[in-house]
This record gives C-alpha cells, structure tokens and sequence, in this order.
C-alpha cells in the first residue's frame, strides 16, 4: 500500500482554537522577522552597503537560527520547555530595537543575530503544539501553522513599503509592541501545553526511525528532502533578498512599487503553504513533493525573458507551487522518525533559514560580479533537483506522536 492510497486522517479531534492561536503568534514572529529583508533598500542607502554586505546581513540572521533550532528541537524532544516560546519571541523584540537604531553596520549584524536566534528558539516548539492540537490531521495542522508564518513574511514588505520607508529606519521600533502581544499569546500557550500533560520528558526506548524501514533508508530519505530543501529555498532567497533590486533595475520601478510586487509573491507562498499539507493528508506527501518542486522548472527557466506582468505573475505561480511542497516535506520527515518532532522541525525549520542565508550570501556576491539578471538565469534551473524524489520510499500516514 502506498502513501496516495489512504484518505486524510480525521481532524475530529484537532483543537482549532490552539491552531488559530499558534499561528497567529507565526505570522508576528515572521512579520517581525521579515522586516529585516523588507528594509534592505533603506540600510542599503543609508549605511552604503554592497550587495555582498546585504547578503552577509541575511547570512548571519540566517545562520543564527538555523544552527540552533535542531539543537533546541531535540533537547525540547526529551525535556519540554513551553514557555521558552515566550522567551524567543522577547529576542526577536530586542532584535527589532536594537536594529531601529543601529547606528552601523556591526549594530546592523547583532540585531539580525538576535532575531535569529528569536526565530531559532521559536519554531521546534510552536511546531510540535501544532502537532499536538492536530487531532491526527497532521498535514493541515502543519499547514495552518506555517501559512501564519508565511502570511507574516508577506506583511514585511507591504508594512516596509507603507509604514517604514516614508518614516525611516527608526520607525522599526513601533513593531516591537506586535513581538509584546505575542509574548503574551505565547505564555497563554504555554500553560495550555503544561495543563494538558505534554510538557513531560519523552519516554526512554522511543523509536528513532519507521518500523519497516531501516536506518540506511531513513537516512537516505532525509539526505533527499535536505536536497529538495536547497533547491527551494536557494531559489526563494533569490526572489526574497534580491527580487526588489530586480523589478528596480530591469525594469525602472520605484521601490514602493517593486515593494508591493513582492508582496503579491509572498502572499502567494502564503497560499501555497495552505493548501500543501490538505493536499499531503489526501493524495501523499510525496506526490505533493514531485509536483511542487520539479513541475514548476518551465515557469523558473521562462520568468527571466518576460515583461512585468508576465514576471509578476509567474513569480506568484511559483511561489504558490513551491511552498506547498514544505509542509509535505515537515510532514513526511516527522513520519520517518517517530518521536523527534522537534529535533526534525527544527532541522527542516533550520535548514530553510540556513540554505537561504548562504544562498542569499553567495547570490549576493554573484549579483555583484555578473548583475541580478544573472542570478535569475542560474537559479532557474534549481528545481530540476526535484528529480531525487524518486528516490524517497512510499511512507503512510501515520501518527507519530509528539
């Protein structure tokens, strides 16, 4: 029996309200997170950056995150901390601030390192209660809670476009009160996770991969999403760092305008992202993986030979088909090794922040040597890493626990 022949899990049980609430606290964390691309063509004029210090400035964000959320995610699968959700989210508060008024380029650096590590502390631990309030529906749940994220990306532009650049870097200080609201949230969260019995050490001899798979085959599968994970996220760092300088240059947009399109990109990565892990729950995770990541090779090789329009449009059809494959992708990975929730939300979760911070680095020295439209023909041809998913076993859905 393959993964595509069963029906989605019952979501009967799925507490809809702890849901909506932990994904309310994504969309702020991420909104607060994104505001550092978003402003990039302020603090890029303002402290005289090359394209190569930007891409620095989102490596070592980046970076910061990615190498301690599978750290955390796996202490935090052994001792729960639910109330360290609140804490991360105070780190993103500082980082916010202390970019506000940064007044060069190593300030700059530190606050990005302290939304990093914000972000880092956050993700391993909101994943796993969105897991637990998933009622067996775990792709939808997984889903929900990463479209809050998504949709607060999609809000940093549109919040920089409107709100920081006609008022200036120090503005930033006034999204420090949103970080406040989801501290609370989160602490409110946090004595639900402690009232219902999940904040207890996880039970000793718990399976570290699938039964019927062995470790050899596992460990294959998750070198193959690691792959699949840089191919999508090599590629969205591309158009996340960098689509605003594009739009500027090839072709004469103001930033506002060239602020809004990206907007219209990341929204659609918001509804991606919703309808990935539904699909996942009802045809397979792995056909929503082949599709997502491999189907949209013919969009990326034609994006860079079109109008606006046309490039507006087709960068809002691949972000769609792309973040649909990453809830699949959590999903899959979590049911390949039973009892590390964490420590896999945090990889997958580390390594998108990862791969996209040395994407955004190396893309940036490159735009800098060969220009922007370069960047854009080269990445182009990323997706056709999709092609590994044939080497991912058929895994049924399956619940893992916590």
């Amino acid at each position: 029996m393959t993964d595509t022949t069963l029906s989605r899990p019952r979501a009967s049980a799925t507490a809809l309200p702890v849901l909506g609430a932990i994904s309310v606290c994504h969309l702020l964390n991420d909104m607060v997170q994104s505001l550092l691309p978003a402003i990039y063509p302020i603090l890029k004029g303002g402290f005289d950056l090359s394209f190569a210090q930007v891409g620095l400035l989102t490596l070592t964000y980046q970076i910061t995150a990615s190498l301690l959320q599978p750290l955390i995610g796996l202490f935090t699968d052994r001792r729960p901390l639910p109330y360290s959700l609140a804490a991360g989210m105070g780190a993103s508060l500082l980082g916010l601030v202390t970019l506000a008024f940064a007044p060069n380029f190593p300030a700059l650096v530190a606050g990005g390192m302290l939304l990093g590590l914000g972000s880092s502390v956050f993700h391993p631990e909101a994943s796993r209660i969105a897991r637990l309030a998933s009622g067996g529906a775990h792709g939808l749940a997984q889903s929900l809670f990463q479209v809050g994220g998504n949709a607060g990306s999609a809000l940093g532009p549109l919040l920089a476009a409107y709100v920081i650049l006609p008022r200036g870097q120090d503005s930033l200080a006034w999204f420090a009160l949103a970080a406040l609201g989801g501290m609370a949230i989160l602490t409110a969260l946090g004595r639900w996770y402690e009232r219902n019995g999940h904040a207890r050490p996880a039970r000793r001899g718990a399976a570290l991969h699938r039964e019927g798979l062995s470790r050899g085959q596992v460990g294959r599968a998750v070198a193959v999403l690691i792959a699949l994970i840089l191919s999508k996220y090599v590629y969205l760092a591309g158009i996340t760092s960098y689509y605003t300088f594009y739009l500027m240059e090839r072709f004469a947009l103001p930033a506002d305008t060239a602020q809004l399109c990206l907007f219209v990109f990341l929204a659609a990565v918001a509804t991606g992202t919703v309808i990935g892990g539904p699909i996942g729950d009802r045809i397979g995770r792995k056909t929503v993986i082949w599709v997502s990541i491999l189907g949209i090779l013919p969009f990326t090789l034609l994006l860079p030979h079109v109008g606006l329009t046309a490039t507006v449009v087709l960068s809002a059809v691949i972000g769609l088909a792309l973040a649909s494959a990453f809830p699949a992708i959590v999903v899959y990975a979590q049911e390949l090794m039973p009892g590390r929730v964490g420590m896999i939300s945090g990889l997958f979760f580390g390594l998108a922040f990862g791969i996209g911070g040395i994407g955004a680095a190396g893309l940036g020295v490159v735009a800098d040597r060969m220009g922007i439209a370069f960047v854009y023909q080269a990445c182009a041809f990323l997706p056709l890493l999709g092609l590994l998913a044939v080497f991912l076993p058929n895994v049924p859905p399956k619940d893992v626990g916590r």
